[in-house]
């Protein structure tokens, strides 16, 4: 396949830009799972692919950015690779992308991965497994117009395991918040704070001012717009809400795309009350 991809930048100042626009901080998530696409679909070349373009069509009038979760994509082998690289491709050039990939190794390791994100598949951001320290994260950071999204405090039933325990004066999370945040700025760092830790967006704002966070766990996972928007939002938006179940599998017939666009729409209404 002959890709006709270009190396792409994407500044603070371009997202906030298309936040305003768009009066949205909505992320579609693109969990693109094959045995949850609609059935007519599956008969085509590339049923991801057609999934995805459908949801884009119906969705980036009110979408800022696009999350790509890898794993749907790799677990397709070759063809969920180029099923990827597509859909990538289709979107937009001024709506921010995700790589959803949650790398976390280190040294030429994590240099390559960030090659593949950001030059291979050129994302305008990856996420990224802070547990090996800084040279997991920093790699990421090296790259003009381009970010690292750090977990920071995951909505999980597990996230407990350790993310909540004690270290030292502050709790883990905290800790790694802390940490990180002096490793890069809040030009090419963002964070992933579960929209389900109501009790902690309040407190996770007040230590990070000034950053962007990616916020899962509304909708699906009983996170909702007000009570994020209430407690992280900022001057300049400064927060992706991401919603993946809630709106590409809103309907599993052919009225999928238009189900997908009328949800979108309506998180869009909510968002827009604080914008």
């Amino acid at each position: 396949m002959n890709s006709n991809i270009t190396f792409k930048k994407m500044e603070r100042s371009q997202l906030v830009k298309e936040i305003f626009k768009k009066k949205s901080v909505l992320c579609v998530g693109l969990d693109t799972d094959m045995e949850k696409i609609p059935k007519q679909l599956l008969a085509g070349e590339d049923p991801a692919f057609a999934f995805n373009k459908a949801i884009i069509d119906a969705t980036k009038e009110y979408t800022v950015a696009y999350k790509i979760n890898t794993a749907f994509y790799e677990a397709q082998g070759i063809k969920g690779w180029i099923s990827l690289q597509k859909t990538l491709e289709y979107i937009p050039k001024d709506i921010f992308t995700i790589a959803d990939a949650k790398r976390g190794d280190i040294g030429n390791t994590a240099d390559q991965y960030a090659k593949t994100f950001f030059h291979t598949y050129p994302f305008d951001s990856v996420t990224v497994a802070p547990y090996m320290g800084s040279d997991s994260v920093k790699p990421f950071l090296q790259h003009e117009g381009k970010w690292a999204i750090v977990l920071g405090l995951t909505s999980n039933a597990g996230s407990a395991d350790f993310q909540l325990q004690q270290c030292g004066d502050e709790l883990l999370y905290e800790k790694v918040l802390r940490t990180v945040a002096g490793w890069g700025s809040a030009e090419n760092l963002m964070f992933v704070i579960g929209a389900t830790r109501k009790e902690q967006l309040q407190h996770v704002r007040q230590m990070l001012p000034d950053h962007f966070f990616l916020i899962p766990g509304v909708g699906a996972q009983g996170g909702d717009v007000p009570t994020v928007c209430e407690h992280t939002l900022i001057k300049d938006g400064g927060i992706l809400i991401n919603v993946s179940r809630g709106v590409i599998y809103v309907s599993g017939g052919e009225d999928f795309a238009g189900k997908a666009h009328e949800a979108a729409k309506e998180y869009q209404k909510e968002m827009s009350v604080f914008l």
